[in-house]
């Protein structure tokens, strides 16, 4: 399968693609400027970065490219500068990290700020899904490490009783964190954090708490996880790449076992290619390497230019080439990308016009705390699926008929509950009246 990787600078200019197997050159991607852990592919829609702030800007900014096009389709404006920006693996969802430690949660399709919160006491730097999207792990200039449930941040009762609305509170590092990776454990996961304090930590997800404390030479700009799990390398200041090992028997010290190879500059950020065991490097040369984990040789290397890199994706061909069907949830609204990101977070029942989060009652068959479109969104998408005809949208309508009847059960089960609430408040009234 082709893939292919793509690579962004801080530095105003454009973002690099190329072909993984071929090393030929593809369509590049301008104007940016983004910073570290700014630049994501959103699911198999578009490409997503945030942009370095300006003195004389009055907010921050985040640029949409479609896949074919060179020029930015569209640009948002946040109330803040965003350094960190991500989004879940079905590209529904994209959250930004602020400089003044908030973060937010838009939601694609609509460009409705769903959430936003307090994450840290300083700017987030990086932020990472977990495998099912059921969790958000950031990371920050103050240090910490923190895990963040999608479930708990839209529960209410949660936030008005004022409890944290973390899962964990990792606050080992002593200097900022640069990166993080979590493995496909589940809620048995493991994570790795990297930080300028010159330490790489694995955390335990299931007993938030520290496993692992390695000791580097050099501080650490980026790690990327070998998908064995038993190995993670660790991109250095130094310019090497070292290789961390994860399930050495002691709890602390320095358990390095050597670099891949060196850079001529510092090594800046890192990826991991599944598809052929590809290690792919970024430096502040301008340099993207492949290597070869088990020789330790580079395969081939792709030029951004004199601009150091700061970002690499890595990016499936098919995702590209099926982009036009991903994006059939906005077409109607006469564009072939989403709309603008919202600033504010909407109020009352217009907040939750797209997305429901529910808790169902005991011993309810609907599956806990899940997402829904709404029926009448769901309906839209069926009928132009059914007016395109074609046989590649198949799968797509069986997909959103299912997911119109599970609407439709949310709706039967909230008409029950009204019904049950109300109930039990005419007794309470009559039994105050009687007495």
């Amino acid at each position: 399968m082709e893939i292919s990787v793509i690579a962004s600078s801080s530095v105003d200019s454009e973002i690099g693609s190329w072909d993984l197997k071929t090393g030929n050159k593809l369509l590049q991607f301008k104007p940016c400027a983004s910073p570290a852990h700014g630049l994501t592919a959103v699911g198999e829609k578009f490409l997503a970065a945030s942009q370095l702030r300006k003195e004389s800007a009055s907010s921050g900014s985040i640029f949409y490219w479609s896949w074919n096009k060179p020029q930015v389709e569209v640009k948002s404006f946040p109330v803040e500068s965003i350094k960190a920006l991500t989004a879940n693996n079905e590209g529904t969802y994209l959250v930004g990290g602020g400089t003044s430690g908030d973060i937010y949660l838009w939601e694609v399709a609509t460009g409705k700020l769903l959430k936003k919160w307090h994450g840290h006491y300083r700017a987030v730097t990086c932020m990472v899904f977990s495998g099912d999207d059921s969790l958000l792990v950031s990371g920050s200039q103050d240090g910490t490490v923190r895990v963040w449930s999608l479930i708990r941040l839209f529960d209410d009762f949660q936030r008005q009783h004022g409890n944290t609305l973390y899962e964990h509170n990792f606050n080992e590092h002593t200097m900022s964190v640069t990166d993080i990776v979590i493995d496909y454990g589940g809620s048995n996961a493991m994570i790795i954090s990297s930080s300028e304090d010159r330490t790489c930590k694995v955390w335990s997800l299931s007993k938030g708490e520290l496993l692992k404390n390695i000791i580097f030479p050099s501080a650490i700009n980026s790690v990327a996880l070998d998908p064995c799990g038993s190995v993670f390398y660790a991109g250095a200041k130094d310019s090497k790449i070292y290789i961390g090992a994860i399930n050495a028997t002691s709890e602390y010290g320095t358990q390095v076992l050597g670099s891949v190879s060196e850079q001529s500059k510092a090594v800046t950020c890192l990826a991991y290619c599944a598809d052929g065991n590809l290690l792919i490097s970024g430096s502040e040369s301008g340099v993207v390497c492949v290597w070869d984990p088990k020789s330790r040789r580079p395969v081939r290397t792709f030029n951004l230019g004199k601009n150091p890199v700061n970002n690499i994706q890595v990016v499936r061909k098919t995702i590209v080439a099926n982009s036009n069907k991903a994006q059939s949830s906005w077409k109607r609204r006469g564009s072939l990308m989403p709309p603008p990101l919202e600033k504010y977070e909407r109020s009352g029942e217009d907040a939750m016009d797209g997305i429901v989060t529910i808790d169902p009652p005991p011993y309810s068959d609907v599956p806990a705390y899940s997402s829904y479109l709404s029926a009448d969104l769901i309906d839209e998408q069926v009928k132009e699926l059914q007016q395109q005809g074609s046989a590649a949208t198949e799968i797509e309508l069986e997909r959103l008929k299912l997911e119109y009847k599970r609407s439709l059960q949310m709706n039967d089960q909230w008409q029950k509950n009204y019904e049950n609430l109300l109930q039990v408040v005419m007794e309470e009234e009559q039994i105050g009246g009687s007495n």
